[in-house]
């Protein structure tokens, strides 16, 4: 491990020596709005970049062609990235779980523009602006011996100091599932490891940095959840870890800085508004129509 990737991974996890106080307080919108979604950290193992650029250097979001030879891959699955972007590149849309509707996953999800945190004692509630999607974190639990496996996984969380740490294994590879745009698939080998803790404004700004280096605002203004890119209160960083020895050589890190939504009078935009998935399958011609989930058993 390199010296630069040393103190940045020490600082991210000063909070494992804190001593116990009261949980932070992660309540209110927290806004994610560039896309593709994760910010590479700046050495070591980490998240896959766009290799299709715009003019001004920002990711290219209408082509996502992911870093094939990032390390991080099995040949395997470096093969199936770099399908995925010759696809992308040839104007192909090709499938994932939020453009065909189905629940994203982990660490997928972690990209959706909005999350709240609702702390219910024994568990919290995470929901994510995109088709209010819903996770449940079981607090200072433990994973059973033989869990279920679920679009969202079994996760258990506690607090390390000021860090909320959420542990999750047991996720179900849907029919669309991957761990990112770029299409790097999963298996049920899959083991994530979320860490967030609140900053300060100028200890965000290096990983605000980075989301404008390896991404593109989501839209013109980003769409709703907007952040508050002038807001030099408290911001929200997840680190989280990603470890599936079938796809990749070893586990690897990225994170995702939330700011505090913008005031609805400025981004023009409601709280929380709704978007649900379902209600627009029809691509009229220009790709094949969403595949929706759909039960054809009754389970009851």
């Amino acid at each position: 491990m390199n010296l630069t990737r040393h103190l940045w991974i020490t600082a991210a996890l000063t909070a494992l020596s804190a001593p116990a106080s009261a949980a932070p307080d992660f309540s209110g919108i927290w806004a994610h709005q560039w896309l593709p979604g994760f910010e590479a950290l700046p050495s070591g193992p980490t998240a896959l970049v766009n290799l299709s650029r715009r003019p001004d250097g920002a990711s290219e979001v209408r082509q996502l062609v992911g870093d094939w030879h990032n390390p991080i891959l099995k040949p395997n699955a470096a093969e199936i990235v770099r399908k995925r972007g010759e696809e992308s590149k040839a104007h192909f849309g090709f499938h994932n779980p939020r453009n065909q509707c189905w629940p994203n996953g982990l660490p997928f999800v972690l990209s959706t523009n909005g999350l709240q945190i609702f702390d219910r004692g024994d568990h919290l509630t995470m929901i994510y602006h995109m088709d209010h999607q819903l996770r449940t974190v079981r607090m200072n639990a433990s994973h059973p011996a033989k869990p279920t496996p679920s679009w969202y996984g079994d996760s258990v969380g506690h607090y390390e100091g000021d860090t909320l740490v959420i542990d999750t294994i047991a996720i179900k590879p849907g029919p669309f599932a991957m761990i990112d745009w770029f299409g790097t698939p999963q298996t049920p080998a899959l083991h994530v490891v979320e860490r967030y803790r609140l900053l300060d404004y100028d200890q965000a700004k290096e990983g605000i940095q980075r989301a404008f280096k390896d991404n593109t605002i989501n839209g013109d203004q980003g769409d709703p959840p907007v952040v508050d890119l002038d807001n030099h209160g408290k911001w929200l960083q997840l680190l989280f870890t990603v470890d599936d020895p079938t796809v990749f050589t070893t586990p690897w890190s990225a994170t995702v800085t939330y700011g505090p939504q913008a005031p609805p009078k400025l981004s023009g935009f409601s709280l929380w508004p709704e978007d649900v998935c379902g209600e627009n399958p029809h691509k009229y011609g220009t790709e094949e129509d969403v595949q929706l989930p759909t039960a054809r058993i009754a389970d009851f």
